[in-house]
């Protein structure tokens, strides 16, 4: 009598497929996700108070999006939850809380006004911040790391640019009126940020670990200190204070790269590009 093939449709099997069950999950694998989870969800506000015309909320909401969007990976690392499943959710997290959400507010609060040009900014930004965010993860998996990666990034990142891009709306909350001219203005800002985001400009990101010396120490807790209560009294202001300063930071960034690593203060070699570094190495992939 011939053996038939097992029923992969059978429920045994499909338990089989979906892994083995487990009675209970430590909660400190929870919380990264949970992390991202509250970030989508702050995200998805901002654009409902946009709708609303809630505007101040929904930018609080956009910002408060991409700040939990920071550190839900960090707070994995460091609490050594780190999964497949947390990445997958931190990238479709990264993709709404850094593209969609800025875009989608800025559209309804300025860019509608310079119609089919204003969508087309806030789709090309969109689309920027998705292919940063898929270079970025494409990078981190590369096992050849050149010698700057530690020190900076190529391009303006992702949740940078959820914060810069919304620049437009700071500057109408100080009194600037949301007119068609201004609707131009911020639908070239848009492609402009859209642009650094996907560049190939070197961009310091602070996560070398060098040391700050003792003396130092407390005029930095102090300014953070500062800087939080200009935060809390003047929002508006501090904000927008805040993205002039990072957009005039970006040549000296780029100038300490080419100084230290390159010969271009606008050219930093794609990370993993092994060529870049090693010439003489013919190594095919």
């Amino acid at each position: 009598m011939a053996e038939h093939a097992p029923d992969v449709n059978t429920p045994k099997s499909s338990d089989a497929a979906r892994g083995p069950r487990l009675k209970e999950i430590p909660l400190r694998l929870m919380v990264p996700n949970l992390i991202t989870v509250l970030a989508i969800c702050a995200g998805l506000t901002g654009i409902r108070y946009a709708i609303e015309f809630r505007y101040e909320m929904a930018v609080q909401m956009v910002l408060i999006a991409a700040f939990l969007d920071g550190i839900d990976g960090r707070i994995a690392r460091m609490m050594k939850a780190t999964s497949k499943f947390g990445a997958q959710m931190d990238s479709l997290a990264d993709i709404i809380n850094f593209g969609v959400a800025p875009a989608m507010v800025l559209y309804i609060f300025v860019l509608d006004q310079a119609r089919s040009l204003g969508w087309i900014a806030a789709l090309i930004y969109t689309i920027a911040a998705g292919l940063r965010l898929a270079r970025f993860n494409v990078m981190t998996d590369n096992d050849v790391k050149a010698p700057w990666q530690s020190s900076y990034f190529v391009g303006v990142p992702a949740p940078a640019g959820a914060f810069l891009v919304l620049l437009p709306v700071y500057v109408s909350f100080l009194g600037v009126a949301p007119n068609n001219t201004m609707a131009l203005v911020s639908a070239a800002y848009t492609l402009l940020i859209a642009a650094l985001l996907i560049s190939r400009v070197p961009v310091w990101s602070g996560k070398s670990g060098s040391r700050v010396p003792r003396n130092y120490m407390m005029p930095i807790i102090l300014g953070v200190v500062l800087l939080v209560a200009t935060l809390s009294v003047y929002p508006w202001q501090t904000l927008s204070a805040a993205v002039v300063a990072y957009l005039l930071s970006l040549p000296f960034g780029a100038r300490a790269w080419q100084r230290k690593y390159g010969d271009g203060a606008f050219s930093a070699p794609e990370e993993g590009d092994i060529h870049a570094y090693y010439p003489q190495d013919d190594h095919k992939e």
